[in-house]
């Protein structure tokens, strides 16, 4: 698969923000709105700057496998919140590289436009590989929501400043919700579509869960 490598990786805080800055314009929320193959991608730490990266990628109708890919490295960026992606996305974008099956569509363990300068990690991969690309929190990282009903598919607004950037999301009936936010090539309907049809028999959507069992685990089963 193949990733244009926009910029070098910066070593600094105020180079990280401004290559956010620089290619948060870049990002667009309008795109397919069905996929064949979806990618889930995931990091696993071990220690500090240990990490292996995952990428599995699915068949959207089945969600049979249809390829995988880990990478080991280490992070040589700091733990900084808002840009956990620089920590990250290298060893993603490795993993990527390495797909003979380039996906259609990147779920993102993390955030999109639901970000401080409204440019997380699945805005980044996305803009990198030119993919849509939604992300999944586990928890809000920032902005505001109400909780939604507790049935399957209620959802309530992430807002930012009066602006949605997200959606708090219930995957299963009861359960805590995951926190869906569009990358690019997405719109926010087509992107909490996609969690809800991805996540048929659990909280996260099954490419991200397979993602992070073969990143903490090495195998799939």
């Amino acid at each position: 698969m193949r990733v244009d490598h926009l910029h070098p990786w910066p070593v600094t805080v105020e180079e990280a923000e401004e290559v956010q800055r620089r290619l948060r314009p870049m990002v667009r929320l309008d795109g397919p709105s069905t996929f064949g193959r979806v990618a889930g991608l995931d990091v696993h730490y071990r220690g500090d700057d240990e990490l292996t990266a995952a990428v599995v990628v699915l068949s959207a109708d089945t969600l049979e496998v249809i390829e995988q890919v880990v990478v080991h490295g280490r992070t040589t960026f700091p733990y900084v919140p808002g840009l956990f992606a620089f920590r990250e996305v290298p060893a993603l974008v490795e993993a990527l590289e390495r797909l003979a099956v380039p996906p259609d569509l990147l779920v993102c363990d993390g955030y999109g436009l639901a970000h401080p300068r409204r440019f997380g990690l699945a805005c980044h991969l996305g803009v990198l590989t030119g993919v849509p690309a939604l992300g999944v929190g586990k928890t809000r990282f920032t902005g505001e929501n109400d909780l939604p009903d507790k049935e399957r598919g209620s959802w309530s607004p992430i807002t930012m400043d009066g602006e949605t950037v997200g959606r708090a999301l219930r995957t299963r009936d009861g359960i805590k919700p995951v926190y869906v936010s569009p990358g690019h090539l997405i719109s926010l309907d087509t992107a909490c579509d996609q969690v809800l049809r991805l996540a048929p028999r659990y909280r996260l959507p099954e490419p991200i869960r397979l993602a992070d069992h073969l990143a903490r685990h090495g195998t799939l089963s």
